[in-house]
């Protein structure tokens, strides 16, 4: 089975591709190789490759910056999906297109569901709908996986910014009124091997179980690399950002549930296994 991974050099795109090659033919695709924004050029790829399924992990993902610029937002999230899906549906093959909490505005105080309403509140958020809403209406055989506060070895995250802050600062504050729940790269792309290989399309929210504030999640890591920081939890108003945050982005998973797939480990868990793999 051959499968094309977009984004390949990205956080998620390289735990994929290794994660990947233990089961199937993986072309691994970065920017440099696949312009996804260019129809002709995707076209051109795909039709030489023809895989059998496409993991598009490739986005615009600077999320402050998009609201600034929208423009190029859109391109990669939205026009680069759409000619993804256009060449999957040619070729035949499976889209998995990997979307995030984002598309909902985090006025909830449950967790939210696969096919509740979305309503992103940012450029990001917004241009990431409708990377989904092209998927839907041009594939045939479709799964959406949105997934939340992504951490892993490659890339910058929040994860390694706390690790940093740890060696750098005594005193550091942290958002405490942001809910969510974080997710690590490798439990992620080890789902992602699993789905991909059935015909059970559809949305999949995918995560590390439990939830946490940011501030939480903070404290676990100083706990698990023992850091003598003093952590004082704030709130997102004293942290002013130029896109609006969803105050809670806890995802249910029930479709993992009711398509009977093992659901991915509590998210404290996932981080003991990071921080003792990244030292």
């Amino acid at each position: 089975m051959k499968v094309l991974v977009t984004g390949a050099k990205g956080q998620l795109g390289t735990d994929l591709v290794k994660i990947f090659k233990e089961q199937f033919i993986v072309y691994g695709l970065g920017r440099a190789e696949l312009d996804i924004t260019n129809l002709e050029q995707t076209k051109q790829v795909i039709y030489e490759l023809q895989p059998d399924i496409i993991v598009h992990a490739a986005a615009y993902t600077a999320v402050d910056l998009a609201e600034t610029d929208e423009e190029k937002a859109y391109r990669v999230n939205g026009v680069g999906t759409r000619n993804l899906a256009i060449c999957a549906e040619q070729v035949g093959a499976k889209m998995c297109y990997i979307s995030t909490d984002y598309v909902f505005d985090g006025a909830s105080t449950t967790p939210y569901r696969e096919y509740d309403n979305t309503n992103p509140l940012s450029v990001y958020g917004k241009s990431k709908r409708a990377g989904e809403l092209l998927v839907q209406s041009l594939c045939s055989k479709y799964f959406i996986v949105r997934t939340s506060w992504v951490y892993g070895i490659h890339g910058n995250n929040f994860v390694k910014t706390m690790m940093k802050l740890a060696k750098e600062r005594e005193h550091i504050k942290v958002v405490n009124d942001q809910y969510g729940s974080p997710t690590y790269t490798v439990d992620l792309a080890c789902f992602l091997k699993e789905l991909i290989i059935t015909e059970k399309y559809g949305i999949y929210h995918s995560s590390n179980t439990g939830i946490c504030t940011w501030y939480e999640f903070a404290k676990a890591i100083f706990e698990e690399i023992d850091a003598k920081v003093i952590l004082e939890p704030c709130s997102t108003e004293e942290f002013p950002r130029p896109a609006p945050r969803p105050m809670y982005s806890a995802m249910e998973h029930l479709s993992i549930k009711i398509n009977d797939f093992s659901d991915l480990r509590d998210w404290r868990l996932a981080l003991k296994e990071y921080i003792k793999s990244s030292n």
